[in-house]
């Protein structure tokens, strides 16, 4: 498998291709709520953000538009174009490849799907942390398609809940919006027993997190 980004592997004129067949795709999905110029941008921005870091260029079309998809639906949802009453909580650490997988992975778990969650780096590393995926996969959570994304604007408006873990001052602040800095260790270089004793630090406070996450009206 090559570790080339995707536009040596396909080349130019192919991941062009590729990149507006999903345009299209998620186009037709956004129809009436954004033009296809729009979601071709967010395509085409989301597809240079993840290549920066991108280890494995085989995954990138998937992640893409995976991740552009996400993109979109955040910005319609702070726009009001999508209404929901479920929460919508944000994890943000430095290189999302640790803390801030976990904490996703663990409220995705014990919301049982009533919340939305999402969680991203202020400056993504190339692949997840592998003791991080081990010890997640200790409890039978899977990580091992997750992939690092960097922080925007959209999915920070589009949050009820926005918590830090040790990345400064990366998040805009906006009114209405609850925001918590959790201080969690970095796994980063720890050992694995050490990583598993961060994600138990995690867990705890994500179960104190899912009481306060009953209705849409989170905010502080």
């Amino acid at each position: 498998m090559t570790t080339t980004h995707q536009s040596a592997h396909l080349g130019l004129d192919d991941t062009t291709e590729v990149l507006n067949r999903i345009s299209n795709r998620l186009a037709d999905r956004y129809a009436g709520t954004f033009t296809a110029e729009t979601v071709e941008r967010y395509v085409f921005e989301s597809y240079t953000a993840l290549a920066r870091t991108a280890k494995i260029s085989a995954y990138l079309p998937s992640t893409t538009e995976h991740f552009a998809n996400d993109r979109l639906h955040a910005l319609a949802t702070s726009k009001g174009a999508i209404t929901s009453t479920t929460p919508e909580v944000l994890f943000v650490c430095v290189q999302n490849a640790g803390r801030s997988q976990m904490a996703a992975a663990l409220l995705t778990l014990e919301s049982k799907g009533t919340v939305r969650v999402r969680s991203a780096g202020s400056l993504p590393s190339s692949e997840l942390n592998q003791n991080v995926v081990a010890v997640m996969d200790e409890m039978g959570i899977d990580l091992s398609r997750e992939y690092p994304k960097p922080l925007t604007d959209d999915v920070v408006r589009a949050s009820d809940v926005v918590i830090t873990m040790g990345c400064g001052d990366s998040c805009a602040i906006y009114p209405g919006k609850r925001y918590e800095d959790w201080d969690v260790t970095d796994p980063a270089e720890k050992s694995l027993e050490d990583v598993r004793l961060i994600r138990d630090d995690i867990h705890d406070r994500i179960k104190n997190l899912v009481s306060t996450l009953t209705e849409k009206s989170v905010s502080a």
